[in-house]
């Protein structure tokens, strides 16, 4: 785990399983867990056309993702409730399973998209995820205040006639780019599975929001680094190892 063959993969996959759990708090916190999958399929799709119109994969999935974060606001009305988040799974997924069905070219990356590519990871992929969990965490921390009031007290932006959009969309935005980025490196599930699994098991539990905060990032940490470990040892794909260990995770708790 420690040879420089498998460091690197281990330590971008860190970065992530700290992000993620953090973000996942926000995303139950607004009841929009299921944004976190239609975003990471959005991801995968943008990455494979990207891939197929010869550009760099990563790029359009940063892209794609990025353009759905920023144009969430504009949705129709009809939309609300969670619809969107299915159309937009729905739609990713559809794009995604028809690219690596027609083009040769896109069938690895597609398969690599949906299962992970961690162990792939190199020293630019590691920078990149650091530098951006670097900017992504405090940036959470510095909107919690107002995500909370937002979402317990929403006429508190109207009563002191602030607009409440520029915060509301700057946390879409974020979520959408950091999804596309675990998508490019964990698969679409497996950053789900660390998104939606360790706010789950405390979001019930937790006595304070700071304390839920802490208590899912450490599942996060923790559960990652577990099935890294197993997922070596006994030479099996990491995102089914760590999908299965983080379920079995929040049954025992639960």
């Amino acid at each position: 785990m420690w040879n420089d063959l498998f460091l690197v993969p281990f330590l971008s996959g860190l970065c992530l399983a700290l992000l993620l759990p953090v973000l996942g708090c926000f995303l139950r916190l607004r009841d929009e867990w299921l944004a976190a999958l239609a975003y990471a399929h959005v991801a995968a799709a943008g990455a494979l056309l990207a891939l197929v119109a010869g550009l760099a994969p990563m790029l359009g999935g940063i892209g794609a993702a990025a353009l759905v974060g920023a144009g969430k606001r504009f949705f129709p009305k009809r939309l609300a409730g969670g619809a969107a988040f299915v159309l937009l799974l729905l739609a990713g997924w559809a794009t995604a399973v028809l690219l690596t069905a027609n083009q040769p070219l896109a069938e690895r990356l597609g398969n690599a998209l949906f299962d992970g590519q961690l162990y792939f990871s190199d020293s630019s992929n590691f920078y990149l995820l650091l530098l951006w969990s670097l900017f992504a965490l405090p940036v959470l921390f510095h909107l919690s205040s107002q995500l909370l009031l937002a979402r317990i007290y929403p006429d508190y932006f109207h009563a002191r006639h602030l607009p409440v959009w520029p915060v509301l969309s700057g946390f879409d935005l974020l979520a959408a780019l950091s999804l596309a980025l675990a998508t490019t490196t964990l698969g679409v599930m497996s950053s789900f599975a660390l998104v939606f699994v360790p706010p789950w098991i405390v979001f019930s539990r937790a006595r304070t929001w700071r304390s839920g905060i802490f208590l899912a990032a450490l599942i996060g940490l923790l559960g990652y680094s577990a099935a890294f470990a197993l997922a070596l040892g006994f030479d099996q794909p990491f995102g089914p190892v760590l999908a299965l260990l983080l379920v079995m995770v929040g049954l025992v708790i639960a």
